[in-house]
């Protein structure tokens, strides 16, 4: 069970959506300070937020990150990429190589090179955000970096647990982001999500799944592949 209140935050892909829900309700709940971390950094309004530049898949950035933020007790694994098509065939080289250095390797790297500091710390936790899509392979490459982080999540978990850092994962659906202007399916507000996360962090839970989409999608993994894919039935008709 982590406690925001006094806490010092990192999140990445702080200048987005949900990265700046992040910011200010990790503020709102008592943080004493935040790391707002992006590629390009902007300028915030409050001196209790840093902004620090990051790119999760610049390992020099990542040192540099870790050296720069010593005292960080949450690192919230935010920063994220999509595709434009999810024909995972169709993605070029660069697109898929983009998706795994920033979905999978960039959190990977910056939990491995935080770790040292968090467990020195009290009090510590990450907070990994997966997507629904983790569980239900329709988003091409973007679904499969996601799978891979979920996995890697839980690995984190049983490494760090026993070190007495609380990893979270989170899975949600479509946020009103602009990650998502493209569909007009139901979008889970980036406030909700937040508030649904760091509540999930301060009761202590190690999933939060933030909507019925992503309830829906972990309930499939018990189901045989005809049911989750019924385009398979059609396939084989």
């Amino acid at each position: 069970m982590t406690a925001l209140n006094g806490a010092v935050v990192l999140v990445t892909g702080a200048n987005g959506g949900i990265g700046t829900h992040f910011v200010h309700d990790a503020l709102a709940r008592g943080a004493s300070k935040v790391y707002a971390t992006a590629r390009n950094p902007r300028v915030w309004d409050d001196e209790r937020i840093v902004p620090l530049a990051l790119d999760v898949t610049d390992p020099a950035s990542i040192r540099a990150a870790v050296e720069a933020a010593p005292d960080v007790t949450v690192l919230i694994n935010n920063a994220g990429i999509g595709v434009p098509s999810a024909g995972i065939l169709t993605h070029t080289d660069a697109e898929i190589r983009a998706n795994v250095e920033t979905n999978f390797l960039g959190p990977l790297f910056l939990t491995r090179a935080f770790a040292p500091v968090l467990t020195a710390n009290e009090e510590p936790a990450i907070i990994d955000v997966h997507s629904a899509l983790s569980w239900y392979a329709i988003g091409g490459v973007y679904s499969a970096t996601k799978a891979a982080l979920w996995s890697a999540t839980n690995s984190l978990r049983l490494e760090l647990d026993p070190q007495g850092v609380q990893v979270l994962g989170v899975h949600v659906g479509y946020v009103d982001t602009a990650m998502a202007a493209h569909t007009d399916d139901p979008k889970t507000d980036p406030a909700d999500l937040v508030r649904i996360v760091f509540d999930g962090l301060e009761a202590g839970a190690y999933e939060v799944l933030a909507d019925e989409v992503s309830v829906q999608a972990k309930a499939g993994l018990s189901a045989p592949l005809e049911a989750v894919y019924p385009q398979l039935k059609n396939a084989s008709a």
